[in-house]
């Protein structure tokens, strides 16, 4: 199971995908992490701040 957010660099998986059954079944998503840290590269940092009870 997982999830991703529309137009923000989010997704997450439930499951611990390192440690797959074979060498490259979870590649995909280790992939897509990379390409995102390198879209973001340079990018200012924007951190997200929520006050209690949000």
């Amino acid at each position: 199971a997982g999830l991703s957010v529309d137009g923000k660099p989010i997704f997450s998986v439930q499951y611990h995908p390192e440690a797959s059954p074979g060498p490259q079944d979870s590649h995909y998503l280790f992939t897509r992490f990379i390409n995102q840290v390198r879209a973001q590269k340079g990018m200012p940092l924007k951190p997200e701040t929520m006050k209690a009870g949000e």
